[in-house]
This record gives C-alpha cells, structure tokens and sequence, in this order.
C-alpha cells in the first residue's frame, strides 16, 4: 500500500498484490496523481482499475482528465456513477458493482460494504490476496457492526482520524454549523472514535495501521499516533506499526504481509 496524498484536499491510494495495481480513489488532480505514482515506480497505464469511495470531490475529482486518453475502468456502485456521470467529459468504463457484493480484479478479491457518511452510497473496501487482507474505510461518520464485521482479522487497515476533539471545539475558522456536520453520525472520526474501534477489533494478526484524513487544522500525526498507540498498547497490541497520510506527501511502499497461523496445540484425531 502507498498513499499518495489524503485530507480535505484530496485522498488516493495505491495498492499493488502481485502483478496488480489499483487505485482506490483519484482525489487528487491528475497531474499531481501521475507525479505521485511516478515517484513511487508506477505509471498510470500499469493500473488495472481505479476503485471509488464515494462521489466527493476530494475523492474522485481526478477521473476525467485522467481517463481523457487511458482506457481505465472505475469501479463504483450505482449511486456513486449516478452522482458523478454528469460531471464527466470523458467516456468512463463504468464497472458497477453492489455494496456488499464481492468481486475478483486480478490477483485480488474485493468486498464493498456500506459505510455512513454523507454522500450517495459510501462504502469501504476489504481487499485479499496472497491470504493478506487489507481493510480500507476512508470518510465514516461513526463505527458501524459492518465496519466491524469486515475489517476484524485485518493484517492492516487504512482508516480515517479526521479530528481531535479539543482543537474542534477550540477551532475558531469554522462556524459551529460545519463542526456539527464534521462530528455528527455522518460526517467524520475523531482520534478517539477511531482509537476504541481499532481496540475493538484489533488483533494479533494486525501488524500496519495507516491514518487518513487528518484535519490540517484541528488533528497533527503526533496527538493521532500517540491516541491510536495508547489504546492499542492497553489492549496489548504495541506491535502495531501506525502510520499517518500526509496531505502533500506520498507515504512511500508499505509491505503487508499475512502472520502465519499459529500451530494448533491439539494432537491429530483429539
């Protein structure tokens, strides 16, 4: 996994499993998208497909102008291509799946699952290859029972830590009614809603961690990596390796790989 920038101003993740390359969102603008995969060796023609979130600027902005010349096929879920179709100029292979539907793409398998947050149809992602899982949930407005039902027994998990709550209720740039929309059921995690839920799930097998859309304003990767860390150490889990997306800086190539399963303790035939 490389993240090639995440925030307000733009969110895109590469994902390569084999000979397979996605990209899970396209948020940024497509020149900046193209720099930024260059810089960590991919072109845009070795991508397989580009997987979308939802249909938010700071999540798909980047499609048109990068598919005016490429044959590119993005994958979304009906909502997500119906709120976005009239804002292309290109012609879009569409590949429409359902959320909650599973599906093959190359040397990986992908589960869509629904997520709330305030767009047409957001959802997360779980993508396994080479028995590796990775479990992606980009904007959420708070922790659901399919948000944990999916993203339990994830070797890593890309996962949103917008804001901390002291410096929104301090921020002074935005009107109440905006920190009511980023906090409410369908807006955004805090450092501490995202901390109790990894707690909650985490297990042995979770080895990377990466937090996205950090507030620029109202969160730093200091106070979000020190609020994941400390509840995951309580529960016993200091192994876990957390990283932060920066807004204006890939995060370079982070390896994911499965931990083997323990070996049974019991006899064979017992």
């Amino acid at each position: 996994m490389a993240v090639l920038g995440s925030g307000s101003g733009g969110n895109a993740t590469l994902v390569r499993c084999g000979d397979t390359h996605i990209l899970v969102d396209a948020g940024l603008s497509a020149k900046q998208l193209v720099l930024r995969m260059e810089m960590l060796g991919v072109v845009p023609e070795q991508l397989d497909a580009i997987l979308l979130t939802h249909e938010h600027s700071d999540h798909a902005r980047g499609v048109d102008v990068l598919l005016r010349k490429r044959d590119l096929p993005v994958y979304a879920n009906a909502l997500t291509r119906e709120a976005l179709s009239h804002k292309m100029k290109s012609s879009i292979p569409w590949r429409i799946f359902r959320s909650g539907q599973e599906f093959g793409l190359g040397d990986l398998s992908i589960q869509a699952f629904k997520i709330p947050h305030d767009a047409a149809e957001p959802v997360g992602f779980v993508l396994t290859g080479q028995d590796t899982q990775l479990g992606m949930v980009s904007d959420v407005g708070h922790v659901t029972h399919l948000m944990r039902e999916h993203l339990r027994g994830s070797d890593a998990i890309y996962i949103e830590a917008n804001y901390d709550q002291a410096l929104l209720d301090r921020d002074t740039k935005r009107p109440w009614a905006t920190k009511q929309r980023i906090a409410s059921r369908h807006g955004h995690l805090s450092n501490i809603q995202t901390a109790e839920f990894l707690g909650e799930i985490a297990c042995e097998k979770l080895k990377v961690v990466m937090l996205s859309h950090l507030s620029s304003d109202c969160n730093c990767p200091q106070i979000a990596t020190r609020t994941i860390d400390t509840t995951l150490a309580q529960r016993g889990l200091a192994h876990v390796n957390i990283h932060c997306a920066h807004q204006h800086i890939p995060s370079g190539w982070i390896e994911i790989i499965s931990a083997p399963t323990p070996p049974s303790s019991l006899t064979p035939g017992r």
